[in-house]
């Protein structure tokens, strides 16, 4: 059954926007709220990022979950991640995200997470999209919900990062460049590695509302590979807006991204006996990544793009670890989700075993040179499916003779269709990315 409202990662769009808008927000909340209710009651979290918006739709969910007899907690910005850590720890019903990730202010969003900090089931998606068809009620006054706030999340939250690795780590004299994207982080990550012993430096924490991801954070390198030159630091490491994601930068300033971030987490649990099974990739994983893993003997699997999908895999195959190229890594045998604070955490443990600085550990990989478009479409006929493109993809594909690969898919957050080669030789694949992304704009004209 198709979703209505829903898409890979809950609801998304641009504030103002049906159905980015308070009175959605306010009926979402209510339908929420009657979705999760058992026995007539239910706790329910929420927590946001640092966008503007995110003061709007908190107090419209809050009103329409109060109206159907849920408790709220308000959990202020705060991660993603931390709010499944502390949805599972207050053993609430379920919890909220209002958060667009890493897109700019003017988006926003929600994601929900059930009562074992994990996506919630299809089921419970469908049955929240049936209640917003149907009208509004309210609860008796005596059964309204009530509201509190948390004033020690960002503690409990912090705690349970260091609490990922073991009570002796001291990353004392690790000198560190952290770009919080003037996002959820600002406050927990500095203090989590602080509390670590490392001396760091932070870019992009001062949060005003609409300065989330403008220029910084994961999705904007360039003044985090400046400052750790600058610094002549050890290593830098980068957020998005919501924490869920996580990109590196080497002592040389160079961007490490997460495909090289999984390989040295994966390499680190198998020599030390803990991996459990192998590692899961996307469609976009580098070809590198799946190469490096077949010389260690690291099973590897691809599933569809979107870390809900990645978690899927790892789910029925009972395995730990996961994640994207863009940064999305799960590490399982810690957490239920996307944690960026705990990937960071889990590769400075790797480099600190191995005795290795980042530009010498991603050396274990070899990239193969891959090349992405993005082109931007309005709806309509999928251009995927015109035959146009169906046959250049085709005709691209026999050319790379078996030394490479092609990927066209649309995005699940944005309206653009991602064009990806990977082969060989770098000219070659972006002359074929090229080609490629023009057929696809000429039928999305």
């Amino acid at each position: 059954m198709g979703r209505k409202y829903f898409g890979t990662d809950g609801i998304r769009g641009r504030v103002g926007e049906f159905p980015i808008t308070p009175d959605f927000m306010l009926k979402l909340g209510w339908a929420a709220g009657m979705a999760f209710r058992k026995q007539g009651k239910c706790r329910i979290l929420i927590g946001k990022d640092t966008r503007i918006s995110g003061y709007m739709f908190e107090s419209a969910l809050e009103a329409g979950l109060l109206a159907a007899g849920a408790d709220v907690m308000l959990l202020g910005p705060m991660p993603t991640p931390a709010i499944a850590y502390l949805t599972r720890t207050f053993h609430a019903e379920a919890g909220i995200v209002i958060s667009a990730s890493h897109n700019p202010h003017h988006d926003n969003g929600i994601k929900f997470f059930s009562g074992q900090g994990t996506k919630l089931p299809d089921e419970v998606e469908l049955m929240i999209e049936e209640l917003l068809d149907t009208p509004m009620t309210v609860v008796d006054s005596g059964q309204l919900g009530k509201v509190s706030r948390v004033h020690d999340a960002a503690g409990r939250y912090i705690e349970f990062c260091k609490s990922s690795v073991p009570s002796s780590t001291d990353f004392a004299g690790l000198k560190l460049v952290i770009d919080c994207a003037h996002g959820a982080a600002y406050k927990v990550a500095p203090s989590v590695f602080r509390e670590l012993g490392a001396q760091v430096t932070v870019l992009s924490a001062q949060p005003n509302g609409l300065n989330i991801n403008d220029g910084c954070g994961s999705t904007h390198m360039d003044a985090l590979q400046a400052e750790v030159v600058a610094q002549q630091a050890d290593l830098g490491i980068a957020f998005d807006g919501d924490a869920d994601r996580v990109l590196m930068v080497d002592h040389t300033g160079a961007l490490v991204d997460g495909d090289e971030l999984l390989f040295i987490i994966a390499r680190d649990l198998q020599e030390r006996g803990k991996l459990h099974g192998g590692l899961v990739g996307t469609l976009m994983s580098n070809l590198g990544l799946e190469l490096a893993c077949a010389d260690l003997g690291i099973p590897f699997v691809r599933a569809k793009v979107g870390d809900r999908y990645v978690i899927a895999e790892l789910l029925a195959r009972s395995w730990q670890l996961g994640g994207e190229n863009s940064g999305h890594l799960v590490c399982f045998h810690h957490t239920t989700t996307g944690d960026a604070v705990i990937a960071a955490l889990q590769v400075l443990l790797a480099l600190k075993r191995r005795g290795q600085s980042l530009a010498e550990s991603r050396q274990g990989m070899r990239k193969c040179p891959q090349v992405l478009v993005n082109v931007r479409f309005g709806g309509g006929e999928d251009p995927l499916e015109h035959p146009a493109v169906q046959d250049a993809s085709a005709r691209v594909t026999e050319r790379m003779a078996g030394r490479g690969r092609v990927l066209l898919r649309k995005s699940g957050t944005e309206p653009l269709v991602r064009v990806m080669v990977e082969g060989d030789d770098e000219n070659q694949v972006r002359g074929y990315a090229d080609e490629l992304a023009k057929v696809v704009a000429e039928v999305c004209a």
